[in-house]
Protein backbone atom coordinates (compact mmCIF):
# COMPACT_ATOMS: atom_id res chain seq x y z
CA UNK A 1 0.00 0.00 0.00
CA UNK A 2 1.20 3.52 -0.84
CA UNK A 3 1.97 4.91 2.63
CA UNK A 4 2.84 8.40 3.84
CA UNK A 5 4.58 8.97 7.17
CA UNK A 6 4.60 12.50 8.62
CA UNK A 7 7.42 13.15 11.07
CA UNK A 8 6.33 15.94 13.43
CA UNK A 9 9.37 16.23 15.69
CA UNK A 10 9.07 20.02 15.40
CA UNK A 11 5.29 20.14 15.43
CA UNK A 12 3.21 20.93 12.37
CA UNK A 13 1.95 24.03 10.60
CA UNK A 14 -0.01 24.35 7.39
CA UNK A 15 2.76 25.79 5.23
CA UNK A 16 5.33 23.26 6.47
CA UNK A 17 3.05 20.32 5.71
CA UNK A 18 2.29 21.77 2.28
CA UNK A 19 6.01 22.25 1.53
CA UNK A 20 6.90 18.69 2.59
CA UNK A 21 4.13 17.20 0.43
CA UNK A 22 5.08 19.45 -2.50
CA UNK A 23 8.56 17.90 -2.51
CA UNK A 24 6.99 14.45 -2.94
CA UNK A 25 5.12 15.41 -6.12
CA UNK A 26 6.49 14.56 -9.55
CA UNK A 27 7.90 17.53 -11.52
CA UNK A 28 4.81 17.82 -13.73
CA UNK A 29 2.50 17.68 -10.72
CA UNK A 30 4.57 20.38 -8.97
CA UNK A 31 4.01 22.70 -11.93
CA UNK A 32 0.29 21.92 -11.94
CA UNK A 33 0.10 22.34 -8.16
CA UNK A 34 1.67 25.82 -8.16
CA UNK A 35 -0.47 26.91 -11.12
CA UNK A 36 -3.64 25.87 -9.26
CA UNK A 37 -2.52 27.43 -5.98
CA UNK A 38 -1.75 30.75 -7.68
CA UNK A 39 -5.21 30.88 -9.27
CA UNK A 40 -7.24 30.07 -6.14
CA UNK A 41 -8.10 33.55 -4.89
CA UNK A 42 -7.21 37.01 -6.25
CA UNK A 43 -4.34 38.54 -4.28
CA UNK A 44 -3.06 35.25 -2.83
CA UNK A 45 0.32 34.05 -4.12
CA UNK A 46 2.14 30.80 -3.30
CA UNK A 47 5.84 30.29 -4.05
CA UNK A 48 8.04 27.27 -3.35
CA UNK A 49 11.46 28.49 -2.19
CA UNK A 50 14.62 26.50 -1.60
CA UNK A 51 15.53 26.63 2.11
CA UNK A 52 17.60 24.84 4.73
CA UNK A 53 17.48 24.26 8.46
CA UNK A 54 20.44 23.02 10.48
CA UNK A 55 22.13 22.15 7.19
CA UNK A 56 19.17 20.10 5.87
CA UNK A 57 17.93 21.23 2.44
CA UNK A 58 14.21 21.48 1.84
CA UNK A 59 11.40 23.72 0.62
CA UNK A 60 9.72 26.66 2.32
CA UNK A 61 6.29 27.70 1.10
CA UNK A 62 5.85 31.47 0.97
CA UNK A 63 2.16 32.41 1.06
CA UNK A 64 1.43 36.10 0.62
CA UNK A 65 -1.84 38.00 0.68
CA UNK A 66 -1.54 41.20 -1.35
CA UNK A 67 2.22 40.97 -0.95
CA UNK A 68 2.22 40.50 2.83
CA UNK A 69 3.15 37.53 5.00
CA UNK A 70 2.15 36.82 8.59
CA UNK A 71 4.19 36.13 11.70
CA UNK A 72 3.73 34.83 15.20
CA UNK A 73 5.36 36.01 18.43
CA UNK A 74 6.52 33.38 20.89
CA UNK A 75 7.24 34.50 24.44
CA UNK A 76 9.29 32.99 27.24
CA UNK A 77 7.42 31.84 30.30
CA UNK A 78 6.54 34.71 32.62
CA UNK A 79 6.80 37.45 29.96
CA UNK A 80 6.75 40.94 31.44
CA UNK A 81 3.77 43.21 30.64
CA UNK A 82 6.09 45.50 28.68
CA UNK A 83 6.57 42.72 26.18
CA UNK A 84 2.85 42.59 25.42
CA UNK A 85 2.66 45.52 23.05
CA UNK A 86 0.69 45.77 19.83
CA UNK A 87 0.35 42.50 18.03
CA UNK A 88 -1.84 41.06 15.27
CA UNK A 89 -4.69 38.85 16.44
CA UNK A 90 -3.65 35.26 16.84
CA UNK A 91 -6.84 33.29 17.42
CA UNK A 92 -10.46 33.18 16.49
CA UNK A 93 -12.86 34.58 19.06
CA UNK A 94 -16.61 35.00 19.55
CA UNK A 95 -18.53 37.89 18.06
CA UNK A 96 -22.01 39.29 18.28
CA UNK A 97 -22.42 40.77 14.82
CA UNK A 98 -22.23 39.66 11.22
CA UNK A 99 -19.14 39.85 9.03
CA UNK A 100 -20.24 38.78 5.55
CA UNK A 101 -17.48 38.19 3.01
CA UNK A 102 -17.49 36.76 -0.44
CA UNK A 103 -14.63 34.52 -1.52
CA UNK A 104 -12.69 37.38 -3.11
CA UNK A 105 -12.59 39.48 0.04
CA UNK A 106 -9.12 39.82 1.58
CA UNK A 107 -8.79 38.58 5.16
CA UNK A 108 -5.77 39.69 7.03
CA UNK A 109 -4.50 36.90 9.22
CA UNK A 110 -4.28 33.23 9.91
CA UNK A 111 -3.51 31.72 13.27
CA UNK A 112 0.19 32.37 13.83
CA UNK A 113 2.15 29.76 11.92
CA UNK A 114 4.70 28.02 14.10
CA UNK A 115 7.24 28.91 11.69
CA UNK A 116 5.38 30.76 9.02
CA UNK A 117 5.39 34.24 7.59
CA UNK A 118 7.62 36.82 9.29
CA UNK A 119 7.10 40.49 8.56
CA UNK A 120 6.93 43.73 10.55
CA UNK A 121 3.27 44.33 11.01
CA UNK A 122 1.72 47.80 10.74
CA UNK A 123 -1.60 48.79 12.25
CA UNK A 124 -4.45 48.18 9.84
CA UNK A 125 -8.05 47.05 9.82
CA UNK A 126 -8.70 43.38 10.58
CA UNK A 127 -11.34 41.63 8.48
CA UNK A 128 -13.25 38.82 10.15
CA UNK A 129 -14.94 35.71 8.79
CA UNK A 130 -17.41 33.27 10.30
CA UNK A 131 -17.34 29.52 9.50
CA UNK A 132 -20.04 30.09 6.86
CA UNK A 133 -17.84 32.65 5.13
CA UNK A 134 -14.98 30.16 4.97
CA UNK A 135 -17.30 27.52 3.50
CA UNK A 136 -18.33 30.05 0.85
CA UNK A 137 -14.69 30.70 -0.04
CA UNK A 138 -13.92 26.98 -0.26
CA UNK A 139 -17.05 26.22 -2.29
CA UNK A 140 -15.78 28.51 -5.05
CA UNK A 141 -12.19 27.28 -5.28
CA UNK A 142 -11.16 25.79 -8.66
CA UNK A 143 -10.10 22.41 -7.26
CA UNK A 144 -11.59 18.89 -7.42
CA UNK A 145 -14.62 18.33 -5.23
CA UNK A 146 -12.75 15.89 -2.98
CA UNK A 147 -10.21 18.61 -2.20
CA UNK A 148 -12.97 21.11 -1.35
CA UNK A 149 -14.76 18.62 0.90
CA UNK A 150 -11.57 17.75 2.79
CA UNK A 151 -10.71 21.44 3.23
CA UNK A 152 -14.19 22.18 4.56
CA UNK A 153 -13.95 19.25 6.98
CA UNK A 154 -10.61 20.57 8.28
CA UNK A 155 -12.10 24.01 8.86
CA UNK A 156 -15.13 22.50 10.60
CA UNK A 157 -12.71 20.88 13.07
CA UNK A 158 -10.98 24.22 13.63
CA UNK A 159 -14.25 26.09 14.16
CA UNK A 160 -15.50 23.52 16.67
CA UNK A 161 -12.18 23.60 18.56
CA UNK A 162 -12.20 27.40 18.71
CA UNK A 163 -15.85 27.46 19.82
CA UNK A 164 -15.08 25.03 22.64
CA UNK A 165 -12.00 27.04 23.65
CA UNK A 166 -14.04 30.24 23.93
CA UNK A 167 -17.21 28.66 25.33
CA UNK A 168 -19.48 29.84 22.51
CA UNK A 169 -21.54 28.19 19.73
CA UNK A 170 -19.73 27.58 16.43
CA UNK A 171 -21.90 30.21 14.76
CA UNK A 172 -20.48 32.87 17.10
CA UNK A 173 -16.85 32.15 16.25
CA UNK A 174 -15.08 34.41 13.80
CA UNK A 175 -11.56 34.14 12.52
CA UNK A 176 -8.72 36.63 12.39
CA UNK A 177 -6.07 34.19 11.29
CA UNK A 178 -7.39 30.67 10.86
CA UNK A 179 -10.00 32.11 8.52
CA UNK A 180 -7.57 34.32 6.65
CA UNK A 181 -6.75 33.82 3.01
CA UNK A 182 -3.23 32.60 3.67
CA UNK A 183 -4.70 29.86 5.88
CA UNK A 184 -7.18 28.95 3.16
CA UNK A 185 -4.17 28.50 0.88
CA UNK A 186 -2.33 26.37 3.47
CA UNK A 187 -5.27 24.03 4.09
CA UNK A 188 -6.25 23.78 0.43
CA UNK A 189 -2.62 23.22 -0.56
CA UNK A 190 -2.25 20.26 1.80
CA UNK A 191 -5.57 18.78 0.64
CA UNK A 192 -4.63 19.24 -3.02
CA UNK A 193 -1.13 17.76 -2.62
CA UNK A 194 -2.53 14.68 -0.85
CA UNK A 195 -5.14 14.33 -3.60
CA UNK A 196 -2.41 14.36 -6.24
CA UNK A 197 -0.26 11.88 -4.29
CA UNK A 198 -3.15 9.46 -3.87
CA UNK A 199 -1.77 7.67 -0.82
CA UNK A 200 -3.66 4.78 0.70
CA UNK A 201 -2.55 5.29 4.30
CA UNK A 202 -1.27 8.27 6.30
CA UNK A 203 0.52 7.74 9.62
CA UNK A 204 2.03 10.51 11.75
CA UNK A 205 4.51 10.59 14.60
CA UNK A 206 3.56 11.89 18.06
CA UNK A 207 3.36 15.66 17.79
CA UNK A 208 5.84 18.03 19.46
CA UNK A 209 3.78 21.03 20.58
CA UNK A 210 6.60 23.21 21.97
CA UNK A 211 6.43 25.12 25.24
CA UNK A 212 6.21 28.58 26.72
CA UNK A 213 3.64 31.16 25.67
CA UNK A 214 2.29 32.83 22.55
CA UNK A 215 0.87 36.35 22.29
CA UNK A 216 -2.67 36.55 20.88
CA UNK A 217 -5.75 38.75 20.70
CA UNK A 218 -6.80 37.84 24.24
CA UNK A 219 -3.39 38.38 25.80
CA UNK A 220 -0.80 35.67 26.39
CA UNK A 221 -1.79 32.02 26.01
CA UNK A 222 0.08 28.89 27.04
CA UNK A 223 1.51 26.54 24.43
CA UNK A 224 -0.28 24.59 23.08
CA UNK A 225 -3.05 27.15 22.63
CA UNK A 226 -6.50 26.01 23.86
CA UNK A 227 -7.86 25.39 20.35
CA UNK A 228 -4.76 23.39 19.42
CA UNK A 229 -5.11 21.30 22.58
CA UNK A 230 -8.76 20.60 21.67
CA UNK A 231 -7.76 19.50 18.16
CA UNK A 232 -5.02 17.22 19.53
CA UNK A 233 -7.42 15.37 21.82
CA UNK A 234 -6.81 11.64 21.36
CA UNK A 235 -3.50 12.26 19.56
CA UNK A 236 -0.16 11.48 21.27
CA UNK A 237 1.81 14.71 21.76
CA UNK A 238 4.54 16.09 23.99
CA UNK A 239 6.28 19.31 25.04
CA UNK A 240 9.96 19.94 25.55
CA UNK A 241 12.69 22.49 26.11
CA UNK A 242 12.16 24.37 22.84
CA UNK A 243 10.29 27.59 23.54
CA UNK A 244 7.66 28.45 21.00
CA UNK A 245 4.39 27.34 19.42
CA UNK A 246 5.45 24.40 17.26
CA UNK A 247 1.99 23.03 16.45
CA UNK A 248 -0.68 25.47 15.23
CA UNK A 249 -4.44 24.85 15.06
CA UNK A 250 -4.16 24.53 11.28
CA UNK A 251 -1.44 21.89 11.57
CA UNK A 252 -3.29 20.02 14.32
CA UNK A 253 -6.56 20.00 12.34
CA UNK A 254 -4.85 18.68 9.20
CA UNK A 255 -3.14 15.88 11.15
CA UNK A 256 -6.34 14.97 12.99
CA UNK A 257 -8.30 14.82 9.73
CA UNK A 258 -5.89 12.88 7.55
CA UNK A 259 -3.75 10.64 9.79
CA UNK A 260 -5.25 7.20 10.38
CA UNK A 261 -2.88 6.50 13.28
CA UNK A 262 -0.02 8.02 15.28
CA UNK A 263 3.17 6.30 16.34
CA UNK A 264 6.52 5.08 14.98
CA UNK A 265 7.17 4.86 11.28
CA UNK A 266 5.51 1.71 9.88
CA UNK A 267 7.51 -0.92 8.03
CA UNK A 268 7.71 0.43 4.47
CA UNK A 269 9.98 0.51 1.44
CA UNK A 270 10.98 4.16 1.22
CA UNK A 271 10.55 5.79 -2.19
CA UNK A 272 10.85 9.53 -1.58
CA UNK A 273 11.36 12.09 1.21
CA UNK A 274 9.99 15.63 1.44
CA UNK A 275 11.29 18.34 3.77
CA UNK A 276 9.01 21.27 4.67
CA UNK A 277 11.09 24.02 6.28
CA UNK A 278 9.64 26.58 8.69
CA UNK A 279 10.49 30.26 8.92
CA UNK A 280 11.84 30.42 12.46
CA UNK A 281 15.25 29.43 13.77
CA UNK A 282 15.40 26.86 16.57
CA UNK A 283 18.22 24.79 18.10
CA UNK A 284 16.80 21.77 16.25
CA UNK A 285 16.05 21.37 12.53
CA UNK A 286 12.78 23.26 12.06
CA UNK A 287 10.97 21.08 9.55
CA UNK A 288 8.23 18.55 8.91
CA UNK A 289 9.52 15.47 7.11
CA UNK A 290 7.22 13.45 4.84
CA UNK A 291 8.30 9.92 3.98
CA UNK A 292 6.56 8.21 1.04
CA UNK A 293 6.83 4.50 0.45
CA UNK A 294 5.13 1.14 0.04
CA UNK A 295 4.02 -0.73 3.14
CA UNK A 296 3.59 -4.47 3.37
CA UNK A 297 -0.09 -4.36 4.33
CA UNK A 298 -1.12 -5.21 0.77
CA UNK A 299 -4.20 -3.01 0.77
CA UNK A 300 -5.52 -4.17 4.15
CA UNK A 301 -6.35 -1.65 6.87
CA UNK A 302 -8.38 -1.37 10.08
CA UNK A 303 -11.52 0.74 10.29
CA UNK A 304 -14.26 1.29 12.86
CA UNK A 305 -17.97 0.77 12.25
CA UNK A 306 -20.38 2.80 14.43
CA UNK A 307 -24.02 1.69 14.26
CA UNK A 308 -27.36 2.48 15.86
CA UNK A 309 -31.09 2.20 15.10
CA UNK A 310 -33.27 5.31 15.05
CA UNK A 311 -37.08 5.41 15.00
CA UNK A 312 -37.87 8.95 16.19
CA UNK A 313 -36.14 11.36 13.82
CA UNK A 314 -37.49 12.95 10.66
CA UNK A 315 -35.80 12.18 7.36
CA UNK A 316 -34.62 15.79 7.13
CA UNK A 317 -33.05 15.74 10.60
CA UNK A 318 -31.27 12.43 9.94
CA UNK A 319 -29.97 13.66 6.58
CA UNK A 320 -28.56 16.75 8.29
CA UNK A 321 -26.86 14.57 10.92
CA UNK A 322 -25.27 12.43 8.20
CA UNK A 323 -23.87 15.57 6.55
CA UNK A 324 -22.34 16.59 9.88
CA UNK A 325 -20.66 13.18 10.26
CA UNK A 326 -19.03 13.51 6.83
CA UNK A 327 -17.88 17.02 7.69
CA UNK A 328 -16.36 15.63 10.89
CA UNK A 329 -14.18 13.19 8.94
CA UNK A 330 -16.25 10.02 8.58
CA UNK A 331 -15.08 7.74 5.77
CA UNK A 332 -18.68 6.97 4.82
CA UNK A 333 -22.20 7.25 6.23
CA UNK A 334 -25.08 4.94 5.30
CA UNK A 335 -28.72 4.72 6.34
CA UNK A 336 -31.06 1.85 5.53
CA UNK A 337 -34.77 1.30 6.31
CA UNK A 338 -35.53 -1.36 8.93
CA UNK A 339 -38.48 -2.50 11.05
CA UNK A 340 -38.00 -2.46 14.83
CA UNK A 341 -40.04 -4.01 17.63
CA UNK A 342 -43.82 -3.59 17.40
CA UNK A 343 -43.40 -3.10 13.66
CA UNK A 344 -42.09 0.45 13.93
CA UNK A 345 -40.41 1.81 10.82
CA UNK A 346 -36.88 2.97 11.56
CA UNK A 347 -33.47 3.60 10.04
CA UNK A 348 -30.20 1.76 10.64
CA UNK A 349 -27.35 4.27 10.73
CA UNK A 350 -23.78 3.15 9.99
CA UNK A 351 -20.77 5.47 10.22
CA UNK A 352 -17.36 4.26 9.05
CA UNK A 353 -14.29 6.01 10.43
CA UNK A 354 -10.60 5.65 11.21
CA UNK A 355 -9.71 4.15 14.61
CA UNK A 356 -8.26 7.49 15.77
CA UNK A 357 -11.65 9.16 15.13
CA UNK A 358 -13.77 6.55 16.94
CA UNK A 359 -14.52 8.43 20.18
CA UNK A 360 -15.03 11.81 18.53
CA UNK A 361 -17.48 10.47 15.92
CA UNK A 362 -19.29 8.27 18.42
CA UNK A 363 -19.92 11.40 20.49
CA UNK A 364 -21.08 13.18 17.33
CA UNK A 365 -23.65 10.43 16.70
CA UNK A 366 -24.92 10.75 20.27
CA UNK A 367 -25.07 14.52 19.95
CA UNK A 368 -26.63 14.84 16.48
CA UNK A 369 -29.17 12.00 16.65
CA UNK A 370 -31.81 10.82 19.11
CA UNK A 371 -30.11 7.48 19.87
CA UNK A 372 -29.09 6.66 23.44
CA UNK A 373 -26.29 4.30 22.45
CA UNK A 374 -23.80 3.52 19.68
CA UNK A 375 -22.40 0.07 18.91
CA UNK A 376 -18.73 -0.11 17.92
CA UNK A 377 -17.08 -2.79 15.82
CA UNK A 378 -13.47 -2.79 14.65
CA UNK A 379 -12.99 -4.55 11.38
CA UNK A 380 -10.51 -4.85 8.54
CA UNK A 381 -11.04 -3.95 4.91
CA UNK A 382 -9.13 -4.47 1.69
CA UNK A 383 -8.74 -1.34 -0.42
CA UNK A 384 -7.26 -0.35 -3.73
CA UNK A 385 -4.61 2.36 -3.44
CA UNK A 386 -6.30 5.61 -4.52
CA UNK A 387 -4.80 8.23 -6.79
CA UNK A 388 -6.00 11.11 -8.94
CA UNK A 389 -5.88 11.76 -12.66
CA UNK A 390 -7.36 14.02 -15.29
CA UNK A 391 -8.73 13.65 -18.81
CA UNK A 392 -9.43 16.23 -21.48
CA UNK A 393 -12.96 16.44 -22.89
CA UNK A 394 -14.83 18.85 -25.18
CA UNK A 395 -16.24 20.32 -21.96
CA UNK A 396 -12.87 20.98 -20.37
CA UNK A 397 -10.55 18.93 -18.12
CA UNK A 398 -12.27 16.45 -15.82
CA UNK A 399 -10.59 15.05 -12.69
CA UNK A 400 -10.68 11.28 -12.22
CA UNK A 401 -10.48 8.82 -9.32
CA UNK A 402 -8.16 5.85 -9.64
CA UNK A 403 -7.71 2.67 -7.65
CA UNK A 404 -4.88 0.16 -8.02
CA UNK A 405 -3.81 -3.02 -6.28
CA UNK A 406 -3.89 -6.82 -6.47
CA UNK A 407 -3.42 -6.52 -10.26
CA UNK A 408 -6.61 -4.45 -10.51
CA UNK A 409 -6.97 -0.96 -12.01
CA UNK A 410 -10.14 1.14 -11.83
CA UNK A 411 -10.75 4.71 -12.89
CA UNK A 412 -13.84 6.91 -13.16
CA UNK A 413 -14.67 10.62 -13.52
CA UNK A 414 -15.06 12.80 -10.42
CA UNK A 415 -18.75 13.62 -9.92
CA UNK A 416 -18.06 17.21 -8.84
CA UNK A 417 -16.04 18.06 -11.96
CA UNK A 418 -18.61 16.46 -14.26
CA UNK A 419 -21.47 18.35 -12.59
CA UNK A 420 -19.57 21.66 -12.73
CA UNK A 421 -18.76 21.20 -16.43
CA UNK A 422 -22.39 20.29 -17.23
CA UNK A 423 -23.62 23.46 -15.54
CA UNK A 424 -20.95 25.61 -17.16
CA UNK A 425 -21.59 24.28 -20.68
CA UNK A 426 -25.37 23.94 -20.37
CA UNK A 427 -25.44 20.24 -21.29
CA UNK A 428 -26.84 17.17 -19.47
CA UNK A 429 -24.71 15.53 -16.80
CA UNK A 430 -24.71 12.24 -18.69
CA UNK A 431 -23.25 13.91 -21.79
CA UNK A 432 -20.18 15.12 -19.89
CA UNK A 433 -19.89 11.83 -18.00
CA UNK A 434 -19.87 9.78 -21.22
CA UNK A 435 -17.33 12.15 -22.80
CA UNK A 436 -15.02 11.64 -19.80
CA UNK A 437 -15.50 7.85 -19.84
CA UNK A 438 -14.73 7.76 -23.58
CA UNK A 439 -11.58 9.80 -22.96
CA UNK A 440 -10.53 7.29 -20.30
CA UNK A 441 -11.12 4.39 -22.72
CA UNK A 442 -9.03 6.08 -25.41
CA UNK A 443 -6.26 6.74 -22.88
CA UNK A 444 -6.34 3.11 -21.75
CA UNK A 445 -6.21 1.93 -25.39
CA UNK A 446 -3.18 4.13 -26.12
CA UNK A 447 -1.32 2.77 -23.08
CA UNK A 448 -2.79 -0.69 -23.57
Amino acid sequence: MKTLYLECNMGAAGDMLMAALYELLEDQDQVSFLHTMNHLIPGVAVEALSASTCGIAGTRMEVTVHGQEEESHDLPLGAAPAELHEHPHDHAHPHDHEHPHDHEHPHDHEHPHNHEHPHDHEHHHHHHAAPGDIDHILDHLPVPEAVRENAKAVYRRIAEAEAQAHGVPVTEVHFHEVGALDAVADVTGVCLALHLLGVGQIVASPVHVGSGQVRCAHGVMPVPAPATANLLRGIPCYGGEIRGELCTPTGAALLAHFASSFGPQPLMTLKKTGIGVGHKEFPAANCVRALLGESSQNGREEIVELTCHIDDMTAEALAYACERFMEAGALDVVTAPIAMKKGRAAAALTVLCRPADEERLAQAVLRETSTLGVRVRRCARYVLTPSAGQVETPYGPIATKRGDGFGIHKEKPEYGDVAAAARRCGVPFQTVWEAAVNALRQEAHLHG
